[in-house]
């Protein structure tokens, strides 16, 4: 199969980072390079299949290491209904800038800085980002109660701002596995929120009339 001409680069955090497997790090490299010579990736886990001979499970565990590390992320169109994937693009979150990209014949790369500002920016998720990423993980998360909670904290987590919501995810699996007495407290502090907004809107409403 046709193997992408273009450079991959691996920036120092990925490449020292040891909760990475090599071929992890390998597989991100990849996608630098389907990145830079398509402005983004959307090959398919068969794609990466071929490309390094190996099983889908092997490319989805380095896909999960990369994705629940914040390296990359994941935008999936399941089809309706099901968990389907109707299609897939993975951009990077850190993304290695290079003023000028060039194939493999003509080295000719000016500008090999690798920082980049919106590193460490937190975004807060669409309902459907969060909907989307608990049914690929296939949790049992309610996604709209997960957004409502950490919008009452103004999506602070503990005295930090929070930095990667999907590692939140990730942590309340945990506790719904390990201690159901945690997101039951979580669930009664989103019902007392909830309750005081409702009994505020019904105080407004009575001044008004």
């Amino acid at each position: 199969m046709e193997k992408p001409n273009y450079y991959a680069v691996i920036p120092a955090e990925v490449r020292y980072n040891k909760k990475l497997t090599p071929n992890a790090k390998l597989l991100y490299a990849e996608i630098t390079a389907l990145c830079n010579m398509n402005g983004k990736c959307t090959a398919s886990t068969q794609y990466f299949c071929k490309l390094y001979e190996v099983s889908r499970a092997s490319i989805q565990n380095w896909l999960r290491l990369l994705d629940n590390h914040g390296y990359i992320e994941r935008d999936v169109i399941y089809k309706k209904g099901s968990k389907e994937i109707l299609s897939r693009s993975i951009k990077l979150v850190a993304k290695p800038k290079l003023n000028i990209y060039t194939d493999n014949t003509n080295i000719n790369i000016t500008n090999t800085n690798l920082t980049d500002n919106n590193k460490g920016r937190f975004k807060k998720p669409t309902l459907d980002e969060v909907k989307n990423y608990c049914l690929e993980r296939n949790n049992n998360i309610d996604a709209e109660a997960f957004i409502a909670f950490y919008e009452s904290k103004g999506w602070m987590v503990g005295s930090n701002k929070m930095k990667n919501w999907k590692q939140s995810i990730i942590t309340w699996e945990k506790r719904e596995t390990k201690t159901p007495q945690t997101m039951s407290k979580i669930h009664q502090h989103l019902q007392k929120n909830l309750n005081v907004k409702e009994k505020l809107k019904k105080q407004l409403k009575n001044e008004v009339n």
